[in-house]
């Protein structure tokens, strides 16, 4: 159980951890070109979602980091249920629609943050590491 537990752990620092770079990153360099995203399965629109992902993003990035480190792992925990929410509203209950041929993409990445809850969880709970 314990390996599944680290296996776990490890995929959601890294999935999570990519995820909140690549946000930061498709924010800043829309940002930087001057033309907004346009994600239908984001409740934001213009440059608010720009501004939104690259915070976002940065916060999911020093929450990964303080995770991985040992610290804040609550809200890493936190962090990943954000995600899911945003995930399940937007592909599932908004009024986005993915053509066929992007289904399977949005479902793997629905199930891999999902799989990431679960190794956020198991990092909630552990205990801190003791370092002298």
């Amino acid at each position: 159980m314990a390996a599944v537990k680290f296996l776990l752990s490890a995929f959601s620092y890294l999935f999570e951890g990519l995820l909140a770079l690549f946000l930061t990153a498709i924010a800043g360099l829309a940002l930087a070109s001057g033309a907004p995203l346009h994600l239908g399965m984001l409740p934001w629109t213009g440059s608010t979602l720009d501004y939104v992902l690259l915070f976002g993003g940065m916060c999911g990035v020093i929450v990964t980091i303080l995770a991985i480190l040992g610290r804040l792992r609550p809200l890493f925990f936190v962090w990943t249920l954000v995600v899911v929410f945003f995930m399940i509203k937007g592909y599932i209950f908004g009024g986005y629609r993915v053509d066929p041929a992007s289904a399977k993409t949005a479902g793997y990445l629905l199930l891999a943050a999902l799989l990431s809850v679960l190794g956020g969880g198991f990092q909630m709970f552990r205990r801190p590491d003791r370092r002298f």
